[in-house]
C-alpha cells in the first residue's frame, strides 16, 4: 500500500527534507522539550519515502527509544485514516532499526563497523541516520566532521540532536546556540525548538539546505502529544 497520503499531510513537507541523501540536519532544545518526538516523526517521514532508518540512541534503552515510536504511531493513526494501520506498524519495523551505544562508546569507527556489519551480512542497508543523545560538549570538530565523511561515503542522510542550556549565552552568527556555535557550519539543516507562553513548542527553523531562514516556517510541537502541527 502507498503512505503518499501521510507524506504530503506531514507538516515537515515544508522542509523538503528527502530532497539530498548526504545531507546533515540538527535539532537543539532545552533537556525535555521534544528533540526526540521529533527526531522520530522525521524518522517515520523518511521511512514513508521509502527510506531505511538507523536510529542510534546514545545512553537510551531500546525499549525507551521503541515506545517512542509506538505513541508516535498511534497519533498518525488517531488523526489520519489508514484503512490497514497494521500493515503500517509492521512495514515501520521492517523499514527502522534501533542500537543504542554507551555515550563513552559512540564514534566513527565503532559506528562504522555495526553499519557495515548490517550492509555486509545483509541484514539491513540504511538511508537515514539518527544520532538521539549524542554528545556535542564532549566531542571534537574534528570528530564530527569524521562522522560528517562517513555519511558523505555511504550516502547517507544523518540527524543529531543537542541539548542546549539556559545560562550559556554563546551563540553563532547565525543564531545557533553553544554548544554547537562553532560547528553549525557543518549542518544543512538547524532547527531550535523554544517553549512559547501558550505551552506549544515553536520549531525555529535557523538553516534550511545550507540557508539561513528568516521567519520560521510556522510548525509547532503540540505539549500534549509531542506531534508536529501547523499554525
Amino acid at each position: 500500500m502507498g503512505y503518499e497520503p501521510l507524506v504530503q499531510q506531514n507538516p515537515l513537507r515544508v522542509l523538503n527534507m528527502g530532497r539530498e541523501n548526504n545531507q546533515m540536519g540538527l535539532v537543539m532544545a532545552r533537556a525535555g522539550l521534544g528533540k526526540t518526538a521529533l527526531l522520530v516523526q522525521i524518522a517515520l517521514d523518511a521511512i514513508l519515502r521509502g527510506k531505511r532508518v538507523i536510529h542510534v540512541s546514545v545512553g537510551e534503552s531500546i525499549d525507551k527509544t521503541r515506545k517512542w515510536y509506538d505513541d508516535i504511531l498511534q497519533s498518525i493513526l488517531q488523526e489520519h485514516s489508514v484503512t490497514r494501520p497494521h500493515e503500517l506498524m509492521d512495514m515501520v519495523a521492517r523499514h527502522r532499526m534501533i542500537m543504542t551505544f554507551k555515550v563513552a562508546a559512540f564514534s566513527r569507527s565503532r559506528l562504522e563497523e555495526r553499519l557495515n556489519d548490517l550492509i555486509l551480512q545483509d541484514i539491513f542497508r540504511p538511508n537515514v541516520l539518527i544520532v538521539d543523545g549524542f554528545d556535542f560538549d564532549g566531542t571534537s570538530r574534528e570528530a564530527l566532521e569524521d562522522i560528517k565523511d562517513l555519511m558523505d561515503n555511504m550516502n547517507m542522510q544523518a540527524w543529531f540532536s543537542a541539548i542546549c542550556h539556559r545560562g550559556d549565552q554563546r551563540v553563532s552568527p547565525a543564531g545557533v546556540p553553544a554548544p554547537c556555535h562553532e560547528i553549525d557550519d557543518l549542518f544543512d539543516m538547524i532547527i531550535l525548538l523554544k517553549p512559547e507562553k501558550d505551552a506549544t513548542i515553536q520549531l525555529d527553523i535557523i538553516r534550511n539546505y545550507g540557508e539561513v531562514v528568516e521567519g520560521g516556517t510556522g510548525l509547532r510541537l503540540d505539549p500534549t502529544t509531542m506531534m508536529v502541527k501547523e499554525l
